[in-house]
């Protein structure tokens, strides 16, 4: 099974990404996965790590489906692949309904029917067939005189039990993001397990990882409020509220929602309780990080990634979570 990994995405800069990745590799981690949001194109972004380094595998956290054809996402994943010697790992999520209408001018209409059109079709690009008959993404593309790694593996952002389910089906992993130890024990296991009794599959071999937002500071204080300013967008959008909900913290988005609807920012922000934050991600000490990443483990995560946050010492993050490895 893999191990320990980390998000690790460019941010300001690409240089100073691509060193971090390589202290990643250093240090032992199994895997680095790359965010795709308003920047850097994540896939690109990969084929340069993949450039930088010989062991780390390379996955995307996550590609939005909406951003790309089914064929234009497995010819860049299975060029990246062959570039890093078969250590590309093709994480795909739907995003969000705001997110794909503005940016890419696309509709989510079947959420999970989408999904599993779209890794189906990439599956058989992969293994040298034609596609299934498409209703949102229709293609006839397949690979010419070029052989791909068959069983490159796919892996699916999901929140929802129903996207968890279909994750567990047809995916080699699922990707979690805002999914707390408790959530990802009490919904996201039982839920990859009726997934992969649909496929005749028990979960042995398929990889659950879970962003572990992490930091090592001196100001544990500034660093929750960093967090809280970087999760307001997250409890605006609606996927990540239920799922939240269903967690346990209806108080903290009722209040959440107090503050937004007065217009009073700093009030929402100020409803996200340490014990909400702390049971996402570990915020102080080397202890904390890998007290969080411990707990994830225990509530059955493979993977879980360590995902160091604005404010905190990067690089001795990294070196904390690696003690578990």
């Amino acid at each position: 099974m893999p191990g320990i990994g980390t998000f690790i995405s460019a941010g300001r800069s690409l240089s100073q990404a691509v060193e971090r990745v390589r202290l990643a590799e250093s240090l032992g981690y199994d895997s680095t996965f790359v965010t795709h949001i308003a920047g850097r194109d994540s896939l690109t972004v990969l084929a340069t790590y993949a450039a930088h380094t010989e062991r780390i595998r390379l996955g995307t956290g996550v590609l939005p489906i909406y951003s790309r054809t089914p064929a234009a996402t497995a010819q860049t994943a299975a060029t990246i692949d062959e570039a890093s010697d078969g250590r590309m790992v093709l994480g795909v999520g739907v995003s969000h309904r705001v997110t794909v209408e503005a940016w890419y001018g696309q509709t989510i209409d079947k959420p999970v029917a989408e999904m599993r059109e779209y890794v189906e079709a990439m599956r058989a690009m992969f293994h040298g067939e034609d596609p299934p008959a498409g209703g949102r993404w229709p293609t006839k593309f397949r690979f010419m005189g070029y052989e791909v790694r068959p069983d490159l593996p796919i892996y699916i952002a999901a929140l929802s039990p129903n996207m968890i389910r279909l994750a567990g089906e047809i995916g080699d992993g699922v990707l979690l993001w805002l999914c707390d130890p408790p959530y990802v024990r009490d919904v996201v296991v039982p839920e990859l397990r009726r997934g992969r009794e649909r496929a005749g599959k028990d979960l042995e071999g398929f990889d659950i990882v879970p962003a572990v937002p992490s930091a090592v500071t001196e100001d544990r204080s500034a660093t929750l409020d960093r967090v809280r300013a970087d999760l307001v967008t997250y409890l605006s959008l609606p996927f990540y509220r239920s799922m939240l909900e269903r967690s346990g913290f209806s108080d903290e988005i009722a209040r959440f929602d107090e503050g937004m609807a007065a217009g009073d920012v700093d009030r929402a922000k100020s409803a996200m309780s340490e014990p909400m934050l702390d049971s996402l991600g570990g915020f102080g000490t080397a202890d904390d990080v890998r007290n969080a990443v411990s707990r994830y483990l225990d509530a059955g995560a493979t993977s879980p990634g360590v995902s160091p946050v604005p404010t905190a010492d990067f690089d001795a993050t990294l070196e904390a979570g690696a003690e578990l490895i």
